[in-house]
């Protein structure tokens, strides 16, 4: 395990800023099938390898400041694929959570879901439900997992409870604005992600977080998601820091003449 001594220093040497840290990092865990065909390996062992680092990559998150760290885990699209490999990633959902739940908890680590938990299979929804209310307590870095999750279905799940509200008149319909949209969100409880990173080299946002993602920043790498490790991630970070945020406004670097 890095001590914090080392975080200290591999932040002085990227220059990196520790009290600009983003809040809210998202991450599209992207190329562990590509990993292992690259190493003649079947597609399962990619994914086992994906999910051990996630390790990795919490406990660097949570000790250099990140508040939360939003992980792509499971879309809905992800349905289309063999039934071979989605039982294989639900197993290995349930034993990630089996085995790594009481460590998170004790690191003070809140676990929570967005997308259609319960349409999973039971196994999957319990472990994951069992984890959200372990932690449910918990003050430190909130690890949100999308699971089963769609950036347009969750417009849809947000229109309609919306709409069933104007019509039960709980809600003006001229009182209706981007705050309260935000509020139907399964992110409701969350600031938008400051920072939005993507493995692999596939350079979209593949229906993750539509909303959400309307000021985030990018950055895309090569690397494929078990490859990802420390000081990638700094690098995001580093690259993040760099950049002005201006959310649609003039930059503070242009004098009016």
């Amino acid at each position: 395990m890095s001590t914090k001594k080392e975080h200290h220093s591999n932040l002085q040497q990227l220059h990196i800023d520790k009290n600009r840290i983003p809040k809210h990092v998202a991450i599209i865990m992207d190329g562990n099938g590509r990993w292992a065909q690259k190493r003649r390996l079947p597609r399962l062992v990619g994914h086992r390898a994906g999910v051990e680092n996630l390790r990795e990559i919490i406990e660097v998150s949570a000790e250099i400041g990140i508040k939360i760290l939003t992980l792509y885990a499971f879309s809905t699209e992800n349905w289309k694929r063999p039934k071979v490999e989605i039982d294989a990633l639900m197993n290995l959902l349930v034993e990630y959570l089996n085995k790594e739940i009481k460590v998170l908890h004790q690191k003070n680590i809140k676990i929570i879901a967005i997308g259609d938990i319960y349409s999973l299979p039971p196994k999957p929804q319990k472990a994951v439900l069992q984890a959200i209310d372990l932690t449910r307590d918990n003050t430190g870095l909130l690890v949100n997992i999308a699971l089963n999750y769609s950036g347009r279905n969750e417009l849809v799940y947000a229109f309609k409870r919306l709409f069933s509200d104007v019509q039960k008149g709980i809600l003006q319909i001229e009182n209706v604005n981007e705050k309260t949209i935000g509020n139907y969100l399964y992110t409701a409880e969350l600031s938008d992600p400051d920072l939005l990173i993507r493995t692999s080299g596939e350079l979209r946002i593949s229906n993750f977080l539509l909303w959400q993602l309307a000021y985030t920043e990018f950055w895309f790498t090569d690397i494929l998601w078990p490859d990802f490790k420390k000081e990638h991630l700094l690098k995001a970070i580093y690259s993040y820091q760099k950049r002005e945020r201006r959310y649609g406004a003039v930059s503070n670097n242009i004098k009016e003449e």
